[in-house]
């Protein structure tokens, strides 16, 4: 019992009453019967836009329709490929994984598991954290029709006319799905994003003989209701989830209320929704451009969602508060001073679904260039890192642009997140040292990342799954594939239910020092809380600034004598390091190697070299060398 008083109270000063009082209210409507009459199923179809009317008014869009986008980039192998597995069904899955869906497939079955969801079911009652559905994601991957932009692109590049085959897909989910009933709705992320990529293409093929009065008629009742459940559950992405799911809700309101005026509530949708858009900007991402959800990836599905928002205000001739602007310079810079310039990657720091909403270019899916290029363009900040066809479908191009973001060899740091760059002789050392307001979605802090010659020696090993077995959420959300140390088999802070953390690690100190010879970092943070409040681990790191040698201490003040400090290491390139441990008082450590996991794409894994360390003592010191 007091253990869940305790819990309680840590859940309560970690998301405040504010989130608290709102998921008591949301169940009890939910439970009541309230909130399902809130949200009406099959509703009567209403004709508030026609197609006539709609080709017939002038709202910019990123271009006017297929003739008016201009592309340079000629037909790739690459996307020709990508084309021809759609064409035969075969459908991506977080920009890796792929599954061969047949004809008129079923839009409410798992193909990982094979599960099938009720379509008739109100969403309110679809468990979206079944053990025995598996990771509803799944299901909802090929419903946000980001696919869409495969077909489209080979449609330009190749001159075949893809639009029946958009559309049809289209009109198929509209008449699989019914409004407010089954797996698609769950979820209004999901739901903003489909509303996005089919007015993407309904603006490409504008004048197509494809879209008919009576398609019109179903896509424009579609998205009404859509953005009207979108509206009516704000508040849960808005208070309960507070990240990149409420800047994507949001922002489709301003714009569905912004691109279709004659649908009814659209002034309130455009008005409120550029009003929680400009605000969620301002709290999510931070003062130094770094973002609250701790994770690159996610960071980047803000990128994209600020290049839309950006771009569609800017050519209808309207703007956001300054600070959204402020942010997303701010956000340009810190992920492009994290980024590897050899390959455009990143570290695969924090939680990665495999999300890339509107992939408009044949680059790695690991590769931020066409992205950041493209909010760099919007901004009318000139990009010195590669040009890459997402930029020309926005309707933007490097000329005329000012003097660009350049990156310097040297120390970066990025305090409000928590962020220390280290690059010198193509290299880069990454390190998170940092305080949480917000929540954190998996135990790293203190994790190091290195780079050298593009190649990730030390890695983070990604997300893998948010609904899998137990042992790869304890895994991946966990201390374990972190560079970083446990205390025997605990995690720098107590797992809850789901995406649930008690005893936050938060930074206690920073002291970085620079000479001719060497970069000197140590943070100091407070870890593993659950066990001792008074335990602190201490990292320090020596960067040669003259050869590829790092020296990491790691110091437990207050080490429990029962348990080993265990210093982890992961790579997937073993033979290319040499890493030498020692104990305080200079005994070798002779290193565990297995099996690790490494996740670089949503819902896939592979083996890795994991090192373990280990010793009773309180202190490790590690020598790493490229070989």
């Amino acid at each position: 019992m007091l253990d869940k008083i305790v819990k309680a109270g840590q859940l309560i000063g970690n998301m405040g009453w504010r989130y608290v009082f709102f998921r008591a209210g949301f169940e009890l409507k939910k439970r009541s019967g309230l909130l399902q009459k809130a949200f009406l199923t099959n509703p009567a179809v209403k004709t508030n836009l026609t197609l006539a009317q709609w080709r017939g008014r002038d709202i910019p869009f990123f271009f006017k329709n297929k003739a008016s986008v201009e592309l340079d980039q000629p037909l790739s192998e690459e996307l020709t490929k990508q084309y021809q597995k759609l064409s035969t069904h075969t459908y991506p899955f977080f920009s890796s994984l792929e599954f061969n869906l047949g004809v008129d497939h079923n839009w409410f079955k798992n193909p990982d598991t094979g599960f099938c969801y009720d379509g008739n079911a109100h969403w309110l009652n679809i468990n979206d954290y079944s053990k025995t559905a598996g990771d509803i994601k799944f299901v909802w991957e090929p419903s946000r029709f980001s696919h869409l932009y495969t077909l489209i692109r080979y449609d330009k590049h190749s001159g075949k006319d893809c639009s029946k085959q958009v559309f049809s897909e289209i009109e198929n989910w509209i008449d699989a799905n019914k409004i407010n009933q089954g797996p698609n709705y769950k979820c209004s992320q999901e739901i903003s994003l489909r509303i996005l990529n089919w007015t993407f293409a309904l603006y490409y093929y504008r004048d197509s003989a494809s879209l008919t009065d009576a398609l019109f008629e179903k896509i424009q009742h579609y998205l009404y209701w859509q953005a009207q459940h979108v509206y009516d559950n704000i508040n849960f992405s808005r208070i309960a989830v507070r990240n990149n799911h409420a800047i994507t809700e949001t922002l489709t309101l301003y714009l569905m209320g912004m691109l279709y005026p004659e649908l009814p509530g659209a002034a309130k949708w455009k008005k409120d929704g550029k009003h929680w858009f400009e605000e969620e900007i301002a709290y999510q991402v931070y003062e130094d451009g770094t973002f609250l959800q701790f994770s690159m990836n996610y960071h980047r599905v803000v990128v994209q969602l600020l290049t839309w928002g950006i771009r569609l205000a800017e050519i209808n001739n309207e703007r956001f508060a300054g600070v959204v602007y402020d942010r997303a310079k701010k956000s340009l810079l810190f992920l492009t001073s994290c980024m590897d310039t050899q390959t455009g990657m990143l570290p695969n720091y924090g939680a990665n679904d495999g999300a890339l909403f509107f992939k408009l270019s044949d680059n790695h899916y690991r590769d931020y260039r066409p992205q950041l290029q493209a909010l760099s363009n919007a901004l009318g900040v000139k990009w010195n890192y590669g040009d890459f066809e997402d930029s020309n479908w926005y309707g933007l191009n490097e000329k005329n642009k000012k003097d660009g973001l350049k990156l310097t060899e040297g120390y970066s740091h990025f305090d409000k997140g928590g962020y220390h760059i280290y690059r010198k002789n193509n290299a880069l050392s990454f390190i998170r040292c940092g305080d949480h307001k917000d929540r954190p979605s998996q135990a790293d802090n203190l994790h190091l990342d290195i780079w050298h010659k593009g190649l990730n020696l030390l890695h983070d090993a990604g997300s893998y799954k948010y609904n899998g077995a137990p042992e790869d959420l304890k895994y991946f959300m966990g201390t374990q594939s972190h560079n970083t140390v446990m205390l025997g088999d605990n995690d720098q802070m107590e797992k809850g239910a789901r995406f649930i953390w008690y005893h936050w690690t938060q930074c206690q100190s920073i002291k970085t020092e620079e000479t001719d010879q060497y970069f000197y970092f140590e943070g100091t943070i407070k870890a593993f809380m659950h066990i001792d409040k008074s335990i602190r681990h201490t990292r320090r790191v020596k960067i040669d600034k003259t050869a590829p040698v790092w020296e990491v201490e790691d110091v437990i003040t207050n080490k429990p004598a029962d348990l080993a400090l265990n210093q982890l290491w992961h790579t997937c390139f073993p033979e290319m390091l040499s890493i030498r441990s020692s104990t305080e008082t200079d005994n070798d450590i002779q290193p565990v190697i297995s099996d690790g996991y490494y996740s670089s794409f949503y819902g896939q894994k592979e083996k890795c070299t994991e090192l373990r360390f280990s010793t009773n003592q309180s202190r490790i010191k590690t020598i790493i060398t490229i070989n």
